[in-house]
């Protein structure tokens, strides 16, 4: 049973495919956080967008 686990070990077989599996979902997870940031900043940029045009129609109409 030892000489199975050292041999186990020592086996680098797959460690390149596990290697690329991290890689790639950290680049998902930087993906999906930069998406978040871009999205409610976006958000923001045109509630306020819309609230100045709205102030302007109302002080126009005044």
């Amino acid at each position: 049973m030892f000489a199975f686990i050292k041999n186990f070990r020592k086996d680098e077989a797959g460690a390149v495919t596990v290697d690329w599996v991290v890689l790639t979902a950290a680049v998902v997870g930087l993906a999906v956080a930069a998406y978040t940031q871009i999205e409610t900043s976006t958000t923001t940029l045109i509630n306020a967008a819309a609230d100045r045009v709205d102030t302007e129609n109302t002080l126009a109409a005044d």
